[in-house]
């Protein structure tokens, strides 16, 4: 038998491609081997399933259109026209035209390919379904900080809202107090120039610096008089100290010396220490006032004001 007279039409009707090529392979192979068989069995009459007398009936497909996947559609179709041509063996090339199939027969087929059966595994129709996708791993969350680029909430835009004015405001408020300050100078408040140290009969002979860090003047006193000497240095305005062992002013800055009389004899200091105006109050006290000032090289310690007769 030449492949030139099998007909291959009733295979055009598969739509997958590969399917269709194979069922109709399938179908050459068979016919081969049926050409190739004894005489007596290529004259026998191709057996049929039961309930179907008229050989290889027409087969209504349209049953098995509801299968999702188009390789198992296929596979399906080929299989049941198989099974109605006769249990697989190819129809003679003069065979008669197919006739519509019962709608008994065509229920079983369907049957068939649908529920389980006690054919062989070879037998079965292996109905082919997509893999179940994998599980989605959960992703980084949707919502981001502002720190890190993403976009923030409503909650969050008013919390960022609130800490920019509640910092506005406070920068407005340092500033004005700023202002305000700016508006009141700085006012540097010294001690009295003019004050009262006591009666003369407090102090003992020598050197007392009871008033010198509060007005910066030392009280001398001696058996004929007592007078009140400045505590600042000639030289650049340092403060000396009383040596009371030494007998002597001695500056702590560049070494400057003064005898306890204020005559400056060592070190830088150009001349000696000024003395401040010194008279009695009249209360009896013994009355101070720095802003008149004398000078021993300019002969103002012989003004009765700068020293106080005992």
């Amino acid at each position: 038998m030449s492949d030139e007279k099998i007909d291959l039409s009733e295979f055009d009707e598969i739509p997958d491609r590969v399917a269709r090529a194979k069922a109709k392979a399938e179908a050459l192979r068979k016919a081969r081997e049926a050409a190739a068989a004894p005489a007596d069995e290529a004259s026998a009459p191709a057996p049929v399933e039961s309930g179907d007398d008229s050989g290889a009936a027409e087969v209504d497909l349209s049953s098995l259109d509801e299968i999702q996947d188009r390789v198992a559609r296929a596979k399906a179709k080929a299989e049941l026209m198989r099974k109605a041509r006769g249990g697989g063996k190819a129809a003679p090339s003069g065979a008669p035209a197919r006739k519509a199939a019962s709608t008994a027969d065509r229920a079983a087929a369907a049957r068939a390919l649908t529920q389980k059966t006690d054919e062989p595994a070879a037998e079965r129709v292996i109905v082919q379904t997509s893999p179940a996708p994998p599980a989605i791993r959960p992703g980084p969350e949707r919502t981001q900080t502002v720190a890190e680029g993403g976009m923030t909430t409503r909650r969050g835009f008013f919390t960022w809202l609130t800490l920019a004015w509640a910092s506005f405001a406070a920068a407005s408020a340092a500033g004005l107090l700023g202002f305000g300050r700016f508006l009141f100078p700085n006012v540097l408040f010294e001690p009295p120039q003019s004050f009262k140290i006591g009666f003369a009969e407090d102090y003992d002979l020598g050197v007392d610096e009871r008033w010198k860090d509060k007005f910066s003047v030392w009280i001398v006193k001696s058996t004929q008089d007592m007078f009140a000497l400045i505590s600042v240095c000639t030289h650049l305005g340092c403060t000396p100290n009383w040596l009371g062992n030494e007998q002597k002013f001695k500056c702590p800055c560049h070494g400057s010396g003064f005898y306890m009389s204020g005559i400056n004899f060592e070190g830088p200091a150009p001349r000696p220490l000024e003395r401040a105006r010194i008279v009695l109050a009249e209360d009896g006290q013994v009355l101070v006032d720095k802003t008149r000032k004398f000078q021993y090289e300019k002969g103002h310690w012989d003004n009765p004001e700068s020293f106080l007769r005992i």
